[in-house]
């Protein structure tokens, strides 16, 4: 049951992007320089002598900034980035004139292919970040396996653009306060397409795996950088939802330099060279991506045995369009291993139930202090045709959200594995 608009008309994400205009390239390539004005930052090209469009550009994610290194690394090329509906909100015609292509976060788009073919055709560069996210922890996210599948299908060369410093810089769970950071940028060729040709899937995927692979915490220490901002603890909390003293969920707090645990009375100490230290007792994990593994660890139990489940009252925002966001008020958000979720609520008279089954959602869109509609933690239920931006009622719970969507879908990836087997 779709929502009850008075206007039921959609955007379009099924346009073709246009072919890139030279001046808007040059344009694209100042902007990101200006805006780079002040932050100390290098970019290394390493086998990119014989690189020439068509081809396609992988790159890592950590914040906005991503867009402005990526711009001046491969400029003066023609790129066109893949590039998610919420990024269109007031300026699709912006987006439209650059030659982004819109898509929903985590849904099936069989236009995206064609659009991504077109680029390609009339030699040019296609852009996307994988993760489909900022990465929470500074350690690669989940990649999904049909990436291979894509790059075998368009026969082009394969880039990557692996950033470091950015999320030390502008972590996803505290991006309100910057921290000074110096930022480094590979922009590296990984596949030449005689080798695309040659190679599996399987090989394609596992070769991106490796380029894509980094530790921000582990370049933090390996490089000497510290980073003496004295609130630069506050919320962490956001990820490291769990206390690993007492195991009670969603009680961690932050503030300054130290994350504590409200149910314990525990603290721990984010250090200056980005390590953790317990002010009393054990230091169960020295590093906030093994705390967040640990974390990713338990809810795999919990789904495993069969105890997870997730329901609350949520407040609903949804993107139709581009221009405004809708309020449809309140609604039911459910999460469970065998329905995925159920978004029940009622708009204009009539109810609503917009439902994403385990097996074609392989991640989930979350956002801390969102910055478009309200400044508090929410989750993305997308649609093909909308976006539905959802307000938990329950503190601190959407980094197990993601956590838990991720582990269902392996689970019943590997269930229909069997199945056909």
């Amino acid at each position: 049951m779709e929502v009850n608009y008075k206007n039921k008309k959609y955007y379009n994400t099924a346009k073709y992007p246009i072919r890139q205009p030279r001046i808007i390239t040059l344009l694209i390539y100042l902007l990101s320089k200006i805006m780079l004005i002040g932050k100390k930052y290098e970019i290394k090209k390493i086998n990119t002598e014989n690189l020439k469009p068509p081809y396609i550009l992988l790159s890592n994610h950590h914040y906005f900034i991503d867009f402005e290194l990526a711009a001046i690394a491969t400029y003066p090329h023609r790129v066109n980035n893949i590039v998610t509906i919420d990024g269109y909100y007031r300026r699709p015609w912006i987006m439209e004139l650059i030659g982004s292509i819109c898509k929903r976060k985590f849904t099936n788009d069989l236009h995206l292919i064609k659009s991504i073919r077109r680029v390609l055709n009339r030699g040019d560069v296609l852009s996307m970040y994988p993760e489909a996210r900022y990465t929470p922890d500074g350690t690669t996210a989940i990649l999904p396996e049909s990436l291979g599948k894509l790059i075998k299908l368009n026969k082009v060369p394969v880039a990557v653009i692996l950033h470091h410093g950015n999320h030390l810089s502008t972590p996803f769970w505290n991006y309100r306060k910057p921290r000074k950071v110096p930022l480094y940028t590979e922009f590296k060729q990984i596949l030449t397409a005689e080798q695309v040709a040659e190679l599996s899937v399987d090989e394609i995927n596992a070769t991106i795996r490796e380029a894509l692979s980094y530790n921000e915490y582990k370049y933090q220490k390996e490089n000497n950088i510290e980073i003496t901002e004295p609130y630069r603890a506050e919320g962490l909390h956001k990820i490291l939802y769990q206390c690993p003293a007492c195991k009670a969920e969603h009680k961690m707090n932050s503030h300054g330099t130290q994350i504590f645990c409200e149910s314990c009375g525990k603290r721990w100490n984010l250090n200056t060279d980005g390590t953790l230290t317990a002010l009393e007792g054990d230091t169960e994990f020295t590093t906030i991506p093994d705390w967040f593994a640990w974390e990713r660890s338990e809810v795999r139990k919990q789904v495993e045995n069969g105890t997870y489940h997730f329901e609350d009252t949520v407040e609903v925002y949804s993107l139709p369009r581009c221009w405004r966001f809708m309020h449809l008020g309140s609604a039911t958000l459910t999460h469970t291993i065998d329905d995925g979720f159920t978004l029940t609520g009622h708009y204009r008279g009539k109810d609503y139930k917009i439902e994403r089954k385990p097996l074609g959602l392989n991640g989930l869109h979350v956002e801390y202090d969102y910055c478009y509609i309200k400044p508090f933690d929410c989750v993305d239920i997308s649609t093909d045709k909308d976006s539905f931006y959802c307000y938990p009622t329950k503190q601190n719970v959407i980094t197990k959200l993601s956590f838990a969507t991720e582990e269902i879908h392996r689970i019943k990836q590997l269930e229909s594995k069997k199945l056909k087997t």
